[in-house]
């Protein structure tokens, strides 16, 4: 029978003893893409991208190794290909291209992604700088003292500022908001300081991305492909999760409830997924779960890949109901249980041994099994993968930096903005405090010898004031020695 990608609202993935599809209205019901190095996995991604695409479906993939880059480009015809489309079923296989746009936290890859601090909010940051409950009570502290004052937190800079001002008023603030240790505000600059190192400061700033920017279609109604530029960002395991997980909240905050739609309004993979979850702590763990679970409501789909199926914790596999498992390798005890679990998280086929299966499989296949009807799983099959219409590797780097530059979206993220912040607005502050506090013009040798006024009001010592402090401690330490040469002298001349 002949085949063809798409189908009746349908993505066509591969042939078992029938064709496999996933079903476009549960599509949402998110999912898992598991298997070795080497088995398929990203070819895998890159079918069911194409797909989602050519259903009017935007996407989001996270691009670790730079493959993912070839869907801009229409794939060569080449022999094993077209032997793959015919032994499943495809006539006239045609190759093409999927509208695609590169993005990159860094700005070397991609159209640069920012996003402000006051969006990232205190509970993500404080995931993202591993701060204590202690810490991430100051933070708090210092948002909302931001909020108050009208203090924009933009970037990396705006949040140094806001802690130290934070620090400078922690008498008058603990009153109001409970003790602030000196101790937790050094913590949280020495975190930010780690923070910046590893490249968040290009990360933190305007113009933030607007979320709506990843779900467009191109003219012809197909969904655009968005390929962020992982490969540098994986080295930043705790900025990746976080990053992630602040899209995902973002839509979560940002979408309307639309209950089931004939197809989602956006699909993400999470490639490398184990980098979300690895020594994660419960809080954020709760989290992923939460956003998981309730960002289907908005329409939204979510696919984790990753190695091993033991990566995903069971709150969030149990969220994971269109599943894609390429082989494994059972060398150690501890891939022989994660062989065990990928086995036992499937719809049993009487006719298949799954668990051997798992290990038997070839580069290309996989056991498959995909919602279908009212939601329930499908019966898994062992299942050979359709070839994808667009480039199996990555791009030239030519090929990649006119993707980029030809982008509608390019001019609008190009450029940092750096606009008036809590930092500026602080300088310009404690500038002008003198004027402020005693009502004069003040002057530079008045603010020398008299001192001046911080942000707070808090008068600073001058000159005048530590030639003074200075004399004072000559006087006394003279006094104090005199007093010890008379009493000696008496005591001898006793």
């Amino acid at each position: 029978m002949s085949q063809s990608v798409m189908q009746d609202g349908k993505i066509f993935v591969g042939k078992s003893v029938k064709s496999e599809y996933l079903d476009l209205p549960l599509a949402n019901r998110h999912g898992l893409v598991t298997g070795a190095t080497g088995t398929g996995k990203t070819v895998t991604l890159q079918i069911l991208a194409e797909g989602f695409s050519r259903a009017g479906v935007p996407v989001f993939a996270a691009d670790i190794k730079g493959d993912l880059s070839g869907m801009a480009a229409k794939g060569e015809p080449k022999d094993f290909i077209a032997k793959r489309a015919e032994l499943v079923g495809i006539e006239n296989f045609e190759y093409a291209a999927s509208p695609t746009v590169f993005w990159d936290v860094f700005g070397e890859m991609g159209i640069p992604v920012r996003a402000t601090a006051k969006d990232m909010g205190p509970v993500l940051l404080s995931r993202m700088l591993e701060l204590n409950d202690v810490q991430e009570g100051v933070l708090n502290v210092a948002f909302r003292v931001a909020a108050d004052d009208k203090l924009p937190l933009l970037n990396l800079a705006d949040l140094r500022a806001i802690i130290y001002h934070v620090a400078e008023r922690s008498k008058e603030l603990s009153t109001k908001y409970g003790n602030i240790a000196t101790s937790s505000v050094g913590a949280i600059q020495r975190r930010l300081l780690v923070l910046e190192e590893q490249g968040a400061k290009e990360f933190f700033g305007e113009p933030a991305l607007k979320i709506q920017d990843f779900m467009r279609t191109s003219p012809d109604g197909r969904g655009v492909v968005n390929i962020l530029a992982a490969d540098k960002l994986m080295e930043k395991p705790r900025l990746y999760a976080t990053f992630l997980l602040w899209m995902l909240t973002k839509l979560w905050q940002t979408l309307p409830e639309v209950g089931d739609q004939p197809k989602p309004k956006l699909v993400f993979f999470f490639d490398e997924a184990h980098l979300l979850f690895d020594d994660a702590p419960d809080a954020l763990m709760d989290r992923v779960e939460q956003i998981a679970r309730l960002v289907r409501s908005k329409g939204v789909g979510v696919y984790f890949v990753t190695q091993n199926p033991l990566d995903v914790p069971n709150s969030v596999s149990a969220q994971l109901g269109n599943r894609v498992q390429h082989a494994l390798r059972a060398y150690t005890p501890k891939e022989q249980r994660a062989v065990k679990a990928a086995a036992e998280t499937f719809r049993p086929n009487p006719e298949i041994d799954t668990e051997r299966a798992i290990l038997e499989l070839k580069v290309g296949e996989a056991l498959v099994s995909m919602l279908h009807n009212k939601g329930e799983p499908s019966i898994v099959q062992r299942t050979m993968i359709r070839p994808p219409q667009s480039q199996i590797g990555p791009l030239s780097v030519a090929q990649r930096r006119t993707a980029i530059f030809g982008s509608t979206l390019y001019d609008t993220y190009k450029d940092d903005v750096d606009r008036e912040s809590a930092y500026e607005i602080l300088q310009r502050r404690a500038k002008e405090a003198p004027k402020e506090a005693d009502g004069t013009s003040g002057g530079w040798l008045e603010s020398i010898f008299g001192g001046t006024r911080g942000p707070t009001g808090r008068r600073r010592r001058g000159l005048g004031d530590m030639i003074s402090r200075d004399l004072q401690r000559s006087i006394s330490r003279t006094v104090a020695s005199t007093i010890r040469d008379i009493i000696r002298r008496s005591i001898r001349g006793r």
